[in-house]
């Protein structure tokens, strides 16, 4: 980075601190939940202890779960008037665009059910690992692993693509939210 025209310095060691986060920056990110947080913890949310991107807010016997990713904030709770007034409340500082009923969000897909509970499942999530993997053919079975298997890291041939291992892998980890089945497969080969 350039010094700025007019306020240059002979001394080339100095730094331009900015007071104001700049969209595009790394920092911009950082500095938007910063100010989202603290306008929810302002407004009486509490952060949770497991999650730093779960807020909580509690009002006699209702509860408002806030939960933020980058830039996408998903809003639940026990009472619809509730939601909204928070929802006016943050809108009011932050320019919201509300997208209605969540039906997909980090490759979980979501459908609301007539009892009014919801299926979470990662139907797609899965089916776009396996045309990864060129495995859309392949058959599926009740157990996926022997748990008598020993593996060892000896004597079977290297991996083309230990990349594509690690990634394939780490996304396996993430199915185990809808398919605890797998876990322990999955623990294995990690």
């Amino acid at each position: 980075m350039t010094q700025p025209a007019g306020f240059e310095v002979e001394e080339k060691s100095l730094v331009c601190k900015l007071n104001k986060a700049l969209y595009g920056l790394k920092q911009a990110p950082r500095k938007w939940f910063d100010r989202l947080r603290s306008t929810l913890i302002h407004i009486g949310f509490v952060g949770s202890k497991c999650d730093p991107s779960l807020f909580i807010y509690t009002h006699q016997q209702h509860t408002v779960y806030i939960l933020v990713y980058v830039d996408d904030i998903i809003i639940t709770g026990s009472f619809n008037s509730l939601i909204q007034q928070l929802v006016s409340r943050l809108n009011t500082t932050f320019s919201l665009k509300q997208l209605g009923h969540l039906d997909y969000f980090l490759g979980l897909e979501i459908k609301y059910l007539p009892n009014r509970s919801i299926l979470i499942s990662q139907s797609k999530y899965v089916r776009d690992l396996l045309h990864k993997t060129q495995m859309a053919e392949a058959h599926s079975i009740s157990t996926p692993m022997v748990t008598s298997c020993k593996l060892s890291k000896h004597g079977a041939d290297l991996f083309h693509d230990p990349t594509l291992y690690r990634s394939v892998v780490g996304a396996l980890q993430y199915a185990t939210l809808t398919r605890s089945e797998i876990s322990y497969a999955i623990n294995k080969v990690c």
